[in-house]
């Protein structure tokens, strides 16, 4: 028997709401619930994360980030996945005193995930150095808040 094109697009959709990997009877009855969003919220994050860069202070800056993610630094070769490698990175970052400033960005919206690409410049009040770099932040939703679970930034390749 042939599914009609509505058949298959419903059962496609009810796919999607299902907690996958579930066994057996529970996962007919678990359904995701998705945090409503905007791109001004999620834009919103990268401002709270630049915020915590002008205190200084590794810890709070790091506390944007999910217990499991990673950072690929603009500054360091080494991938960063642990809350000590991360701020032992700010701790070293922080010292030249940056502040960040977005170019251009596009933003993606998800169910509890969102990402922010695009570019950005840094200007480090201590040297007066000024760096523009890429970037891409993937968020997701906790249940609580918003927390990166992926930070990369690269500078510039050209002048």
């Amino acid at each position: 028997m042939k599914l009609s094109s509505i058949a298959v697009l419903a059962l496609a959709l009810a796919g999607c709401a299902t907690n996958q990997g579930i066994p057996g009877n529970a996962q007919a009855s678990r359904t995701e619930s998705c945090k409503v969003t905007s791109e001004q919220e999620i834009a919103a994050l990268f401002d709270r994360w630049n915020r915590s860069l002008q205190t200084g202070d590794p810890h709070k800056v790091v506390a944007n980030y999910a217990e499991r993610s990673i950072l690929l630094p603009t500054v360091s070769n080494k991938p960063r996945l642990t809350v000590a490698e991360r701020e032992d990175y700010f701790s070293y970052f922080l010292q030249d005193g940056p502040s960040g400033k977005i170019d251009f960005r596009s933003i993606e919206l998800g169910c509890n995930s969102s990402v922010d690409s695009g570019l950005y410049t840094f200007t480090f009040s201590r040297t007066g150095a000024v760096v523009k770099a890429r970037y891409t932040y993937t968020y997701h939703w906790d249940g609580a808040q918003w927390l990166i679970t992926s930070h990369h930034s690269s500078a510039m390749p050209e002048k």
